[in-house]
C-alpha cells in the first residue's frame, strides 16, 4: 500500500523540503500541498489523503482548528510536525487531545539536515499514521463524570476517602502502557476514576518536553492526582504517576509500600520510556497484586512484560482492536497468550475499581 500524504504548511521552504524528504520513496506518495488550511480544504475535499502532515502555526486558521473540523467531520489520520518551543509543545498537547496521531519536532534552523536526519522516523510514522483509525472526536467512548459527594468542596475534593473495603486494598498497584492514541485514551480512564481509585504507574511513549506539560494538564481534570513522575516518588491511593519523557520507570516495594524508580539507560523496544521496563519490574515486585494494562500503540512495547506478569499471576487486561486508534501492543501482547481479558477503553475504569474491590 502505498501511503497518500498531504501537507499543510506555511512555509515554502518547509513543504519543499518535505517533498524532497518524501520523493522516491515507494512506499510514501505526496499528493499535494498547501500554504494554510482554508486552501488545503478544497484539495482535500476532492482527492482525500491518507494522512494529514499538518504545521500547527498558520495565518488565516491554525492547525489546531483545522484539526478540529477535521475530527468533528470525517477525520484524516494526522501528524503534527511543528517547532516544540515551550509554547508549542503545549499546543501540541491540544493537537494529541484533538485527535492527531502523532507528533514530530520541526527544528526553526537546520531544516533540510534535520529532514534528512529523521528520514526514516517520518516515513514510519506516516505508514502507522496511514493504519490508523482516529474517531470523530464526539464518537468516543465516553463515561459520565462522577459526581462529588453532597457536601464536597473544591478544596477537598481530592481528598482521598478511605473507608469500606477501599481501606482494605491500599497495596494493590495499577500499571497502564501505552503509545500511539494513548493519550486520548488515558485521559478517558483517569478522568473516569474517583479520587481514591488505586495508585497507577503510567508509562506512555512521549517526548521529553510533554511529560510534564501533559500530566498537568490531567491533574486539571481528574479527581485523582495525576504528575510526572520523579524518582522515590511513592505510589499510594489516589495517584497517578506519568513516567517521564526520556527516562525509563521502575516500580519497587520497600516496607509495604510501592515507589517508583526513574532511571536512565538505552531505550528499549526502541522506547524510552518503555512500557516492558515498567511492567517486569511490576511482575518481580507486586507478583499477584498488581493490574496491568496495555492500550492503543504501535509496535511490541509491553507485550514481553505483560506475558511476565501474567505467568506471575498478576492480572491483565488488553484494549479491544474497535476502541484503539493502532491495535499494535495490543495485538502482540494477545499474541503471546498474556492476556486475561480484552475489553473496550470505556471499560478500563470499571476494570480498575472492580480489581482493587477483589479480596
Amino acid at each position: 500500500m502505498v501511503v497518500k500524504v498531504f501537507v499543510v504548511d506555511d512555509s515554502a521552504v518547509v513543504r519543499q523540503a518535505l517533498a524532497h524528504m518524501l520523493a522516491g520513496n515507494p512506499e510514501v506518495e505526496l499528493i499535494g500541498s498547501a500554504p494554510n488550511p482554508l486552501l488545503a480544504m478544497e484539495a482535500i475535499r476532492k482527492n482525500p489523503p491518507d494522512v494529514l502532515l499538518l504545521d500547527i502555526e498558520m495565518p488565516g486558521m491554525d492547525g489546531l482548528t483545522f484539526l478540529r473540523q477535521i475530527m468533528a467531520g470525517t477525520p484524516i489520520p494526522t501528524v503534527i510536525c511543528s517547532t516544540l518551543s515551550t509554547e508549542g509543545s503545549r499546543v501540541a498537547l491540544d493537537a494529541l487531545s484533538a485527535g492527531a496521531v502523532a507528533v514530530l519536532a520541526k527544528p526553526k534552523l537546520g531544516l533540510k539536515q534535520h529532514l534528512d536526519d529523521s528520514r526514516h522516523e517520518m516515513i514510519q510514522t506516516l505508514k502507522t499514521a496511514a493504519r490508523s483509525k482516529p474517531r470523530a472526536k464526539g464518537a468516543m467512548p465516553s463515561i459520565a463524570p462522577r459526581a462529588a459527594p453532597t457536601g464536597t468542596t473544591a478544596q477537598n475534593a481530592r481528598t482521598p476517602v478511605l473507608s469500606g473495603i477501599h481501606a482494605f486494598a491500599m497495596n494493590k498497584p495499577v500499571v497502564i502502557g501505552s503509545s500511539t492514541g494513548g493519550t486520548q485514551a488515558l485521559e478517558l480512564v483517569l478522568t473516569s476514576l474517583p479520587a481514591d481509585a488505586p495508585g497507577i504507574a503510567i508509562t506512555q511513549h512521549m517526548p521529553e518536553k510533554f511529560t510534564a506539560m501533559y500530566a498537568q494538564r490531567l491533574d486539571g481534570i481528574c479527581a485523582m492526582n495525576v504528575r510526572e513522575a520523579k524518582d522515590g516518588d511513592r505510589l499510594e491511593r489516589g495517584v497517578a504517576l506519568i513516567a517521564p519523557g526520556g527516562r525509563h520507570m521502575q516500580l519497587q516495594k520497600m516496607n509495604g509500600q510501592y515507589y517508583v524508580k526513574v532511571i536512565d539507560g538505552p531505550p528499549v523496544n526502541r522506547h524510552k520510556p518503555s512500557v516492558d521496563v515498567l511492567f517486569k519490574s511490576a511482575a518481580e515486585c507486586a507478583g499477584r497484586d498488581v493490574l496491568g494494562i496495555i492500550m492503543t500503540g504501535m509496535g511490541d512495547d509491553g507485550a514481553r512484560g505483560m506475558k511476565t506478569m501474567h505467568d506471575g499471576g498478576a492480572r491483565t487486561i488488553a484494549q479491544n482492536e474497535e476502541t484503539c486508534v493502532v491495535f499494535g501492543m495490543p495485538k502482540e501482547a494477545i499474541k503471546l497468550q498474556a492476556v486475561d481479558d480484552i475489553l473496550p477503553l470505556e471499560s478500563m475504569a470499571r476494570a480498575i475499581l472492580q480489581f482493587d474491590s477483589r479480596a
